[in-house]
């Protein structure tokens, strides 16, 4: 197993800054930041955890010129704002109470005892900063290597400190997993599944459009459906739907959307989708792309046209999900129509209704030659007044 971290990104001089305002030995990076080290994936974002008491970490930075704010000093987290991006930094804790919803939380100086309060044994990962030395508690180095997702102990008591780790569970074992995957977390998941529906349903929502955001979670989904956690959340889902979707996407080299997956999902229902939306707690533009695409037709019609009159993403949300070619929206930016009512008024058509329309007409005929320049769009002008005249 690889006993000491190296990366390049633990060489910034902003975090060698921050490590000795916290001083010798007192933090480690923490979590994904090594988890995704350790697999070769590139690091976002980077946790430190650390056995100084909040108050005292605030002090050490402000002393040390750091810019730091108290995001959740409640729990013990203050977040340090360096040129590299913001490091977190917590101080260790153990659960003093927990209700699934939230937990009551008490500030300890034990790494062990902070490690067994995490929910999975590749987020128990820890490095020493000075030498890149890897402190694993739970054998997450090996899990890392066979791509298993384990609960750290019992996988029940840690569901029921936190019943969204059933969602964080599955967001993982697609991101990370491999099959078979852990019989026990697994079992553990289809057994208080219930539990989810004490959650708030933003939380809910996030954690899921966070799954359906992942390159390929259609096996997850569908496992979550034959484990009866989906039915929970979303009772509505279509599994095989979303299978077909993603090897739509994947055919044409588009990207993962979460929102799009979402409505691949969900049956062709315009209430149905708002009510999602709702329910997901999704914003106000989500929630009126997730109803467009539901309005969806078996047909969607041409590409071009199809981007003209709704939008690029929505126009790929209904292609896509219909199974349709894409390759005309590849590299094409959606033209304004070149032609003003001022224009037909020039023309000699009395402004008012006759003036739309005639612009309609034109702008029909127009996308149906497949957007041409301004000169054509005058000739089709001068048509159509010749042909209908003025009313």
């Amino acid at each position: 197993m690889t006993e000491r971290l190296c990366a390049e990104w633990m060489g910034r001089a902003d975090l060698a800054d921050l490590v000795a305002a916290l001083g010798k030995g007192c933090a480690r990076y923490v979590g994904g930041a090594v988890r995704d080290t350790l697999l070769g994936l590139a690091v976002k974002d980077i946790d430190m955890a650390t056995t100084l008491r909040p108050e005292e970490v605030m002090q050490r930075l402000e002393d040390a010129g750091i810019r730091r704010v108290p995001t959740g000093i409640e729990h013990g987290t203050v977040t340090a704002v360096l040129p590299g991006g913001p490091v977190e930094i917590t101080t260790l804790r153990h659960d003093v109470s927990t209700d699934g919803r939230r937990a009551t939380v008490a500030f300890a100086q034990d790494w062990h005892e902070d490690a067994a309060r995490r929910d999975f044994t590749i987020n128990a990962l820890y490095a020493d900063p000075a030498d890149g030395t890897i402190y694993d508690y739970f054998e997450g180095q090996t899990d890392l290597a066979t791509r298993t997702v384990r609960f750290i102990g019992d996988a029940r008591q840690r569901i029921r400190e936190d019943h969204l780790r059933i969602l964080r569970y599955f967001r993982f074992q697609a991101r990370f997993g491999s099959q078979p995957a852990d019989e026990d977390a697994e079992s553990a998941c289809r057994e208080l599944a219930a539990t989810l529906k004490g959650l708030s349903r933003e939380r809910v929502g996030m954690e899921t459009m966070n799954l359906l955001g992942l390159p390929d979670p259609a096996p997850t989904i569908a496992r979550m459906k034959a484990l009866g956690v989906l039915d929970v959340i979303l009772p509505e889902a279509r599994p095989e739907a979303l299978t077909a979707l993603i090897a739509c996407e994947q055919r044409q080299d588009i990207a993962p959307d979460a929102v799009r997956r979402l409505a691949a999902l969900l049956p062709a229902d315009v209430a149905l989708a708002e009510q999602i939306a709702s329910r997901f707690r999704l914003s106000g533009a989500q929630k009126k792309r997730l109803a467009l695409a539901a309005a969806r037709e078996d047909i969607p019609g041409a590409p071009r046209a199809l981007a003209f009159r709704l939008g690029m993403d929505q126009a790929l949300d209904r292609l896509l999900i219909a199974g349709a070619d894409v390759t005309p929206l590849k590299d094409w930016t959606i033209p304004a129509f070149p032609l003003k009512g001022g224009q037909i008024v020039a023309r000699g058509v009395g402004a008012g209704p006759e003036v739309a329309r005639v612009l309609r007409t034109v702008e029909a005929l127009w996308i149906a030659e497949g957007f041409p320049d301004s000169p054509r769009v005058e000739q089709l002008l001068d048509d159509v007044i010749a042909q209908q005249g003025p009313a």
